[in-house]
């Protein structure tokens, strides 16, 4: 038993610092972003509704374009589970939903967050979200969760 205890004192440490590394790398920031002429208003329930597809157009007037990144990356699950409380499955499920009744067409889905920033650049009615680091001054940051 002694022997054991002094095992577990050694190992313990370790774990407890691998433990930490993995849990700071599980919450990623995720910036939303528009092009830099639209002036519309923007809080967290306007980009849910966008995101979700119940409200098609900006507070200006024109259409939205939704644009993100595959279902299976880091940034769209933390922008799921952050902003749209779902979990990538149930909004895939969502959108299924959505999509066969055609009452909407889910964000288009990018491979990276550069082409998100390149696509949201080039469009004055696009909105993405994307991963802050790769942001410049193509787009305009609307909310960072």
């Amino acid at each position: 038993m002694k022997r054991f205890k002094q095992s577990l004192q050694k190992v313990m440490p370790l774990f407890i610092s691998l433990s930490l590394l993995y849990t700071g790398n599980v919450s990623a920031d995720v910036a939303v972003v528009v092009h830099p002429s639209n002036n519309s208003e923007f809080d967290e329930t306007i980009i849910k509704k966008t995101f979700l597809g119940k409200s098609k157009s900006f507070s200006n007037g024109k259409s939205t374009i939704l644009i993100g990144l595959s279902s299976t990356d880091d940034i769209t699950q933390e922008f799921n589970r952050k902003v749209i409380g779902k979990s990538s499955s149930q909004v895939k499920a969502y959108w299924s939903k959505i999509l066969f009744t055609g009452k909407g067409t889910p964000p288009q889905e990018l491979d990276s967050s550069a082409l998100v920033l390149q696509a949201v650049a080039s469009n004055q009615d696009a909105i993405g979200y994307l991963d802050p680091s790769v942001v410049d001054d193509s787009v305009k940051v609307v909310a960072t969760f």
